[in-house]
């Protein structure tokens, strides 16, 4: 259980890159996106590089 979870900043964010189970990913754009998806509250893991290169990875439970 994580007690400490970081929210992503959806302004820096330029793609959100969702892992899913056996490889294939989805390029997701970022407009509108955190009203659907509640990564904080969601099972996996979020490797949020938006500082860097403008890209939230997302591998949900099964696929951390």
């Amino acid at each position: 259980m994580k007690l400490f979870v970081r929210p992503v900043d959806f302004s820096r964010v330029q793609t959100l890159v969702y892992h899913l189970p056996e490889g294939p990913t989805l390029n997701l754009p970022p407009e509108g996106i955190a009203e659907f998806l509640e990564l904080e509250l969601d099972v996996g893991h979020i490797c949020d590089t938006s500082d860097i290169d403008g890209v939230v990875h997302f591998f949900p439970r099964g696929n951390a």
